[in-house]
């Protein structure tokens, strides 16, 4: 008997904070009609507080996944979390977690893959599921955007938000859970969104401060034309590898980007508008935070079968996608 990696539990956390797209076209020269009907986004969260990182957000949502599960962080085995925001260079913010929660019998990593970190982290927790190597993995995804983002720069200031999501991982062998992956990256893609100093190659100095050099860099035309073609087309072939048509589909779970290459993949797939999951207006592009917040947002609308297509594209290039058959009724 097969065994795979079903999710059994998702917990959720955005912060209180609003930031519209009404403040926003006080901010920069923009309106808030033109950032929706370019995006589709109306606000997005945004973490205020001294001394509140990625791992606080990260906390609430693991504390929430628990208390659905009624497990205690004791049971968990690994925490790995997708984020390019994390607390510190070092260590990793999946250490730190695991220390805020009390998971002390837990490892972990995290997995810094652009917008596609929760997705690639999916994919990886699942293996140690399948292997028989553990038997409770969490796997996070979340960003404290606003951190690196440049208030004065419109094209990126409007797309950002912060949030994060976690599922729980645990085995299966009645043929729900994760089924099939399909991952991809192109470095190439690097030089059209990247942060462009704080790494080893440059590191902090006066001189990349007072340039912003620490901020999101991003060419908006090759990401957006990379994405429509990368999402759409992972997302086709791993329907055409499992046999799946739209009407076997419940589901598409979208990386929350841009609403037009959420229309273009769900086209791409033949699905109709009732199928995607959507809450880009609400929260705008949490990065690693989208795909774990959309199940999240979801789940009661969830019932045990489901198929269920995970879909993402992000720095990098990175891209994917996952097929996986829902475990339970909420």
């Amino acid at each position: 008997m097969r065994v795979t990696a079903a999710i059994t539990a998702v917990g959720g956390y955005v912060p209180d904070f609003i930031l519209s797209n009404q403040v926003l076209e006080k901010m920069v020269p923009t309106t808030a009609d033109w950032i929706e009907s370019r995006t589709g986004i109306k606000e997005r969260r945004i973490l205020k507080g001294d001394g509140l990182g990625t791992s606080d957000m990260c906390v609430f949502a693991i504390e929430e996944l628990l208390k659905k599960r009624g497990i205690s962080a004791l049971e968990i085995d690994l925490i790995i979390v997708g984020t390019v925001t994390p607390d510190l260079v070092f260590p990793a913010t999946s250490n730190i977690v695991s220390d805020k929660i009390g998971a002390k019998n837990a490892w972990g990593y995290d997995v810094a893959a652009g917008c596609s970190g929760f997705l690639f982290a999916l994919a990886s927790g699942t293996q140690f599921i399948e292997t028989g190597k553990y038997k409770k993995v969490i796997v996070v995804g979340g960003d404290k955007m606003s951190s690196i983002v440049d208030y004065d720069d419109r094209s990126t200031c409007i797309i950002f938000g912060d949030g994060a999501g976690a599922v729980l991982l645990e085995p299966n062998t009645e043929g729900y859970g994760i089924l099939d992956s399909i991952l991809h990256v192109d470095g190439a893609g690097r030089k059209y969104l990247h942060q462009k100093a704080g790494g080893s190659v440059k590191p902090p100095s006066h001189e990349t401060i007072d340039a912003k050099e620490h901020y999101i860099y991003q060419e908006g035309q090759p990401v957006f034309k990379a994405a429509v073609i990368g999402m759409a087309e992972v997302s086709a072939s791993i329907m055409e590898k499992n046999k799946l048509s739209s009407n076997d589909v419940a589901w598409l779970v979208p990386h929350q980007a841009n609403k037009r290459i959420i229309d273009a993949t769900a086209d791409r797939m033949g699905l109709p508008a009732e199928k995607v999951m959507i809450n880009i207006q609400k929260y705008g592009n949490t990065t690693g935070g989208t795909l774990p917040l959309c199940l999240w947002d979801y789940e009661k609308k969830l019932k045990k079968g489901d198929n269920i297509i995970m879909s993402t594209f992000g720095a990098g290039f990175t891209w994917g996608a996952i097929y996986l058959k829902w475990a339970y009724n909420s």
